[in-house]
């Protein structure tokens, strides 16, 4: 049985630029209070006309290139996201299409910021059985869409932006395990308060924006990403002194310092891109990581942990050899 192995990595971000300091003149907020508790400088906004197709098309057609593979070869494409451009067509369709996939099985995948993590795991059984060849894998958000920019406890937070994977068999190297978790009692400490069978709320009344108990999801993270990584080393019988990166969910600076302490990971084995990006929710994963690789510090024959954490709540971790 092959493995699923990452052969390409691609991302995208909107051109604009929102800083703390843009903030400051938008919201009771400052650059030292975002900074020390989130960790964040600055995040990318989509303009009026970008959708969330459009940075998943990018991010997609530059994994693509990186990988040397041909969209009419793709079997299979899955976009992890809550901020699709339609309830339908799906946005892995509209990708499809966009970059000249016709044919081959696309479909999204909500699980809010472990969306992409979900999408990996579901796109390695393919492989894994035999199903898929050429898989393209994709967080894409557009957050910004139902950010409350009166609130500064979560307007602060979240920007835009895509990342992308293309896996391919491989006999040595690639996923050893993805892990999912998910649990309902928690809906209410972070969530969007409407949809298509509860009816939408009207934005301008500032009912329809993501709503978050900060401390609480702050606690039950930390507990949860704690416990996924280490199950995921006990599962492979591997030890953290084995990790060469730990990519994890791009949410708080904080949240991220915690868990590596904890796990035993050093934070130079931490790839940290919250400070440029903020929280991209299910993007933030495979973005990080191609940062990470296209600046040289992931290689080919690294081990690597990714982690993400999301409204549901939902999470997962997936160990791999890149």
């Amino acid at each position: 049985m092959s493995y699923a192995r990452i052969i390409g990595t691609g991302s995208a971000l909107p051109d604009r630029v929102l800083t703390n300091a843009d903030l400051e003149r938008m919201v009771d907020t400052n650059d030292e209070w975002i900074r020390t508790r989130t960790g964040i400088e600055r995040r990318h906004i989509v303009s009026e006309n970008e959708t969330t197709a459009d940075l998943a098309e990018t991010a997609a057609r530059r994994a693509l290139d990186a990988a040397g593979v041909r969209p009419e070869e793709l079997d299979l494409i899955i976009v992890g996201t809550t901020t699709p451009d339609y309830i339908f067509p799906n946005l892995g369709t509209l990708v499809q299409d966009r970059i000249g996939a016709n044919g081959c099985a696309a479909v999204s995948c909500e699980a809010a910021c472990a969306g992409f993590l979900y999408a990996l795991g579901i796109a390695e059984k393919f492989i894994r059985v035999g199903e898929s060849e050429r898989v393209l894998v994709i967080g894409a958000e557009t957050l910004s869409r139902f950010t409350d920019y009166t609130d500064r406890s979560t307007c602060v937070l979240f920007g835009d932006g895509a990342g992308a994977v293309v896996l391919a068999p491989d006999e040595k190297h690639g996923i050893l395990r993805t892990q999912l978790y998910a649990d309902g009692k928690y809906r209410d400490l972070l969530y969007f308060p409407s949809g298509v069978s509860r009816g939408f709320n009207d934005l301008k009344s500032g009912k329809d924006f993501v709503k978050m108990q900060g401390n609480e999801v702050f606690r039950v993270a930390v507990r949860e990403f704690i416990r996924a990584a280490k199950n995921i080393f006990a599962a492979t019988g591997m030890s953290p002194d084995e990790l060469d990166w730990f990519v994890p969910h791009q949410a708080n600076l904080r949240i991220i310092e915690a868990v590596a302490k904890r796990v035993g990971i050093p934070m130079d084995k931490v790839v940290v891109t919250i400070q440029e990006h903020g929280n991209t929710s299910a993007a933030s994963v495979p973005l990080a990581l191609d940062v990470a690789v296209r600046d040289g510090r992931i290689k080919p024959g690294q081990t690597l942990l990714f982690e993400a954490f999301g409204g549901g709540f939902t999470w997962g971790s997936a160990l791999l050899r890149y």
